[in-house]
């Protein structure tokens, strides 16, 4: 008989996987979390925090800014590669990883993006100064960009860092204010990673497994897109290999309707132990793990979420930069807030309760009480309303 999970259960399963279930505090294995997650996207924005920073932060408040460049760059737990985006991954998944080097490698060998202009031997020059002077980031190179420049134009020495960084010939060393230093792989990842050597069909079993582990449930395209590391067929000759240690279940979104999913075969026993989500309201970040595939979420959660920052400010249906609002198993409103670091202050620029959503007085001291926790992981010591504060008088 096909294991069926109710909307609630699916939901409660995927916020205790996504570590949001439980209160984020106690003791911080930040490593753990990170293992946990899988890799973390790095993203350049600051809007209050990173949004690496944030993500982090979420799973458990006694995080700091400074704890993920030190993992990175001291302990060597680390390492820096593509995923769907830029990302951090935990130095013990090197080995795992190495067909993606090669995959990234041959696509944008394969790009006219990435096409440097520049010749063997300049090439062959940048990685000497990198290996006798040390770890470089792009500004101790001075080539320049040649026709029009466009948006996401970039200088040849870097489209030739990348190059060779996304083939795994250079790796992240370390970041001062964000900015990535680039080393020679073998002086960054640990000998007896670098030198081990796994199959393609080893390594594509270990992607989908820890993909689909870190799902819970999942269809073969959300398999594919976790890591964004395999092929969608590759995905399936998986699938249909590993069929014996896989369960089929039946899913309910929150619309009520049933479709079929992919989970381990231990999914029973998983959707038993997993805990309650904690009723404390959660700001979470926009490239939150939890919220990053939107047709999951909308499934899960009936919860319709865009991220606008490349949308011009008239076409814009919420804001800039707009953080959901978590509270339990429900998302209860969206809000778009900053930071001003140098006047210690956390704006609150705009305030949307979501439909069918009670703004009580205890809600709303809730969120104010999540506010000021997050003004403290930046410094801040106030929460500044610009817009209305969620009274009862904004109920729906």
């Amino acid at each position: 008989m096909t294991f069926r999970i109710q909307n609630r259960d699916a939901r409660r399963l995927w916020l205790n996987t996504q570590g949001l279930a439980a209160t984020p505090t106690g003791p911080l294995d930040l490593l753990q979390i990170i293992k946990n997650l899988g890799f973390v996207q790095l993203d350049t924005i600051r809007n209050v925090t990173r949004a690496h920073h944030h993500i982090l932060w979420s799973r458990n408040q006694n995080y700091r800014e400074p704890m993920l460049n030190k993992l990175l760059a001291e302990k060597r737990a680390l390492f820096e590669h593509f995923t769907h985006d830029a990302s951090v991954l935990p130095m013990e998944f090197y080995p795992m990883w190495k067909r993606q080097f090669r995959r990234m490698g041959e696509k944008v060998n394969r790009s006219a993006y990435y096409k440097t202009g520049l010749c063997e031997a300049d090439l062959e020059a940048i990685v000497a100064r990198i290996e006798a002077e040390g770890p470089l980031s792009t500004h101790a190179f001075d080539t320049k960009i040649t026709g029009k420049k466009e948006m996401w134009a970039r200088p040849p020495h870097k489209l030739a860092l990348d190059n060779m960084w996304y083939a795994g010939k250079l790796s992240t060393s370390h970041r001062e204010s964000f900015k990535k230093f680039y080393d020679l792989s073998e002086r960054v990842i640990p000998h007896d990673l670098r030198n081990q050597d796994h199959p393609d069909d080893a390594q594509i079993d270990w992607l989908c497994r820890a993909a689909l582990d870190r799902l819970a449930f999942g269809s073969p395209t959300e398999i594919q897109r976790f890591w964004e590391a395999t092929e969608r067929q590759e995905v399936e000759s998986w699938i249909e290999k590993s069929k014996e240690g896989l369960k089929q279940v039946e899913l309910q979104a929150a619309d009520g309707n049933w479709s079929t999913a992919l989970a381990p075969i231990d999914i029973e026993r998983r959707v038993e132990v997993a805990l309650q989500p904690t009723t404390r309201l959660r700001i979470l970040n926009p490239f939150d793990p939890a919220i990053r595939d939107r047709t999951r979420l909308y499934r899960l959660f009936g919860f319709d979420y865009r991220i606008e920052i490349f949308v011009p400010a008239s076409k814009r249906i919420w804001g800039y930069y707009v953080y959901p609002l978590l509270e339990g198993d429900r998302f209860v409103g969206r809000t778009e807030i900053k930071a001003d670091r140098k006047a210690g202050k956390l704006k609150v620029a705009r305030f949307w309760p979501e439909s069918g959503v009670k703004w009580s007085g205890a809600r709303a001291d809730k969120l104010e009480a999540e506010l000021y926790r997050f003004a403290r992981l930046v410094g801040a010591e106030t929460v500044d309303w610009v817009c209305q504060h969620p009274t009862k008088s904004l109920a729906q």
